[in-house]
């Protein structure tokens, strides 16, 4: 306890009520929670097993655990539960759900699962043969996180559709039990319908419980709240531990008010970082202010002012990508970092891909002399050159670069659809593995009218003709015509975009995916500028990045860190470069109502306090957008940083 400021102290040893606990970023919230179990177990003698904390993460439940353990006898630290939602509702389900009319043996159905059993009960209600299933998914989800019945969902212009998603709805919640069968939001809705219909129930968790601590307070959905709501209702121990500035999940059914209107008897504010610098801490203040709906805190450095920000605006999106891997550099041989050290955010996945190509391609100096290619991870997403849309085209021109790539020509060969079915694959493989020649050589002799005696179909045998077409033309379009030119061709004759479409029905995601084949395109033509471009080599280059355990034998884990500002919440790195921060990308184009810009910017909040020592932001004046080149403006969120702690810089 001595090691604690006076506000952690008093956030510790304040047990009984309705506590709040704001935390801001760095201020030692963990430290807090786990001194926190271990005073109410030492100094107050509560039963371990009383004390519930339910976290949103594995990891930050593990951690807990973990530190606890080493405040207390190992024993004690055991019988306290620390868990996820998902697991504790997991856990009582197991036990109670029978009554139901579910098994305890119940399964858990993944997204996929529930994505085939939506359009299979989907397509039992319906006659139509074109079906979107993105409005039902979306309509049901908004349910379960608001705890809803069918009857519950907001009206929309189409009361036919709105008709048909009610009775999907109530056709899957029976074909699930059906199945004894739960979804994740499932295992809380039922936890919730269980301690509602059954007081008996409820009363035997509230009498376990009667010590229920909350991190992350600001990231939950109704169905949450209300858990936590009936859990805590009898004793009214209730300690939510979150920092309202920190809220940055709407899109996942998180309702900021919960922390914003929490009925506290006491609250706390934890305000001293012990992560960042007075000037980042600074900064983070300043922009954070100007939202209208939070508490009221202010962050406070315990270290010192340290360096003034970095600012710069490069003329275009290769020379931003240019300037900060040349500052990457110099960091690491001024101030030793290691590549773990540093960290390049943005607010958008497809804003890695220019940084993933040059990264690759970057020479530096190491201990066993000059390496070209900084290591590198993706963290809240993909690898660029992992993504589905791009991993298709890959494929396309691997197997123009070599016909014997088989594992290619799977891919794509009934890619977009051609009438190839899996039957008829099982067929020609097995005929080729037999006669140990390769499958496109195959392919190429039935479509000249041979091996009659193999059990083909006509379409499949359509198909394989369409396809075997195709190929020759690509072949010939990539020998006559520039590597990005031959993509371009190649994409408007598969009728790509409307294969992608065909695969999704959200705009956003659509969009996003789209926007990765117009980026592979650009890779291609920055590829093609360099000197003796061949296609094998500039499929080697992204091959060779994407071998994972060549990569972990050369580099260990000592990576330069690429996330998004969302995956970045919970991390801190020494070094922290912001990048895009132009207006459109954050605040992002689809957040134009009054919360959803005081969402961005709580999300620049959050990326702005990940930074320990060196915090450098940036920008491009010019960015392709859509296979365009587009002009951009500084995001109006730096305005809000006082000038007096930036260094406004050249990108040179």
């Amino acid at each position: 306890m001595t090691k604690l400021n006076p506000h952690q102290q008093q956030a510790v040893t304040t047990t009984n009520g309705r506590v709040l606990i704001l935390a801001g970023a760095g201020s030692g919230k963990t430290r807090v929670l786990v001194h926190r179990i271990a005073h109410l177990i030492k100094d107050k003698n509560v039963s371990p097993s009383s004390i519930l904390g339910l976290t949103f993460t594995n990891k930050a439940a593990a951690e807990m655990r973990e530190r606890v353990a080493n405040l207390i006898p190992k024993q004690q630290a055991k019988e306290v539960v620390l868990s996820t939602f998902h697991s504790f509702c997991m856990k009582i389900l197991r036990k109670e759900i029978h009554r139901l009319g579910f098994t305890h043996k119940f399964t858990l159905y993944d997204e996929k699962d529930m994505r085939r059993l939506i359009m299979q009960v989907a397509t039992e209600l319906t006659e139509e043969e074109e079906l979107s299933l993105e409005p039902i998914i979306e309509a049901i989800s908004y349910l379960k996180s608001k705890g809803l019945k069918a009857d519950d969902l907001p009206k929309t212009s189409d009361p036919k559709q709105d008709a048909f998603i009610k009775d999907v709805y109530d056709a899957l919640r029976i074909a699930m039990r059906a199945y004894n069968a739960l979804d994740f939001d499932s295992l809380l809705t039922l936890t919730v319908e269980l301690f509602e219909t059954f007081p008996e129930v409820l009363d035997h968790y509230q009498e376990q419980f009667r010590y229920i601590m909350i991190d992350e307070y600001q990231d939950t959905n109704p169905i949450q709240y209300r858990l936590a709501s009936l859990l805590s209702e009898k004793y009214g121990n209730l300690c939510v531990v979150g920092d309202d500035d920190q809220s940055i999940y709407a899109w996942r059914g998180a309702e900021i008010k919960h922390i914003l209107s929490f009925p506290a008897e006491t609250t706390i504010k934890l305000e001293q970082n012990y992560r960042s610098t007075s000037h980042i801490l600074n900064a983070a203040n300043a922009v954070i202010r100007n939202n209208v709906h939070r508490h009221e805190k202010v962050l406070q450095a315990n270290a010192g002012d340290g360096e003034t920000l970095e600012i710069f605006n490069a003329p275009t999106e290769q020379e931003e990508v240019d300037a900060v891997i040349e500052r990457l550099l110099k960091l690491k041989e001024e101030k030793n970092y290691r590549w773990k050290d540093m960290a390049i955010l943005y607010r958008s996945n497809n804003l890695s891909r220019p940084f993933e190509l040059s990264l690759m391609q970057t020479p530096w100096k190491s201990n066993d002399g000059w390496v070209r290619g900084i290591p590198y991870q993706v963290f809240g997403g993909m690898d660029f050159f992992e993504r589905s849309e791009i991993k298709d085209l890959m494929a396309y021109l691997r197997i123009i670069a070599n016909p014997k790539d088989q594992e290619a020509l799977l891919r794509i060969v009934n890619y977009p659809r051609r009438g190839i079915s899996d039957k008829t694959l099982d067929t020609i493989t097995q005929f080729n593995r037999k006669e140990k020649r390769p499958l496109l050589s195959v392919m190429r002799d039935i479509q000249q009218g041979n091996h009659t005696e193999l059990p083909l179909s006509p379409r499949g045998i359509t198909g394989i003709e369409t396809f075997i077409r195709l190929y020759d033309q690509m072949t010939a379009k990539f020998e006559s015509a520039s590597l990005s030119d031959s993509l371009k061709w190649l994409i408007e004759t598969i009728h790509y975009q409307d294969a992608i479409f065909g695969e999704v029905k959200s705009d956003k995601m659509r969009e996003l995916k789209w926007e990765n084949v117009q980026a592979c395109i650009s890779a291609l033509q920055t590829y093609e500028k360099g000197e003796h471009a061949s296609l094998h080599d500039f499929l080697s280059s992204t091959q060779l990045d994407n071998n994972k355990h060549f990569q972990k034998d050369r580099f260990g884990e000592d990576k330069l860190n690429l996330m998004t500002f969302h995956s970045a919440k919970g991390l801190e790195f020494p070094a922290v470069f912001l990048v895009g921060l132009e207006d459109h990308l954050i605040h992002h184009l689809k957040s134009q109502t009054k919360e959803g810009i005081e969402e961005e910017r709580r999300l620049l909040y959050v990326a702005i306090t990940r930074a320990m020592e060196t915090l450098c932001l940036s920008m491009s004046r010019k960015r392709p957008h859509h296979g365009k080149l587009v002009s951009c403006n500084p995001s109006r969120f730096l305005f809000e940083i006082p000038k007096e702690i930036l260094k406004i810089t050249s990108c040179k």
